[in-house]
């Protein structure tokens, strides 16, 4: 008769509650429209901020996203490696750039989409992977943008495509919020979208969100993110609810 291995009690219940324990966590690499924002620059709300309300609380954020970041500046100045320092395995690394990638004058922060904008997300990608987390890449968010008739217009060039197609090389997958951020200004249109944007009495921001916008882009982050099986139904809620404004929260600016 074989031999039949024996697990000792105490063992097998002490591994069983570590591994109950652990939970995953969802990183954000990113720039300023997901960031977040501080009691000195509310109303301005970084969808990253929102994305709670919609993940269970086992599944909590840790948001890097920087303002003013691209793909390049945010690993030239060390941010990539103090996230996969913090990453542990089964932990998600959502990753959104291009707004800054985008500024050709600035040699700090350009990247060409179809060479060094992929090069360096790549980085990410191999980075999460090394270290038994998954890379999720986010196309970016879209502006407010209108032609003479009224039609939402797309700004990120060639990014969003540069994007999709190294998702699809490299077996990533890919939350289309451009796409899906354009069709929604379309639908809300020029008038109603302002209430998304930064707009106040001092500024007409076309790039930032108020609560209502970043709200808004969380949400359509949450489904994607279950549409593309990153998370299953258990790791969601609140997808189809009111969200209230006073749930956003600005901490006091850090010194």
């Amino acid at each position: 008769m074989a031999a039949v291995a024996v697990v000792p009690l105490a063992l097998s219940a002490t591994g069983t509650a570590r591994a109950a324990q652990r939970h995953r966590t969802l990183f954000i690499a990113g720039d300023s429209t997901a960031a977040q924002k501080y009691a000195d620059a509310a109303p301005e709300t970084g969808w990253g901020m929102a994305l709670p309300f919609f993940l269970r609380k086992k599944l909590p954020v840790s948001n890097h996203a920087v303002n003013g970041r691209s793909s390049k500046s945010f690993v030239d100045e060390g941010r990539l490696d103090v996230v996969l320092q913090a990453i542990r395995p089964g932990d998600l690394l959502l990753v959104q750039f291009a707004h800054n990638d985008e500024k050709v004058a600035d040699p700090a922060r350009y990247t060409e989409p179809w060479t060094t904008y992929q090069d360096y997300l790549r980085l990410y990608i191999d980075g999460a992977r090394a270290r038994g987390a998954r890379p999720v890449l986010a196309t970016a968010v879209e502006r407010r943008k209108f032609d003479v008739g009224g039609n939402a217009v797309p700004t990120h060039g060639d990014y969003p495509a540069a994007m999709r197609a190294l998702a699809q090389e490299e077996r990533v997958a890919l939350l289309d919020v451009q796409a899906l951020s354009l069709a929604l200004w379309q639908r809300i249109g020029v008038e109603g979208t302002k209430t998304y944007f930064n707009w106040t009495a001092t500024e007409q921001d076309n790039t930032h969100f108020s609560p209502p916008g970043a709200i808004a882009v969380s949400r359509l982050v949450a489904r994607e993110l279950l549409r593309t099986r990153v998370l299953g139904p258990q790791d969601v809620r609140r997808l189809d609810e009111e969200i209230p404004e006073s749930w956003i929260i600005w901490p006091p600016a850090v010194a």
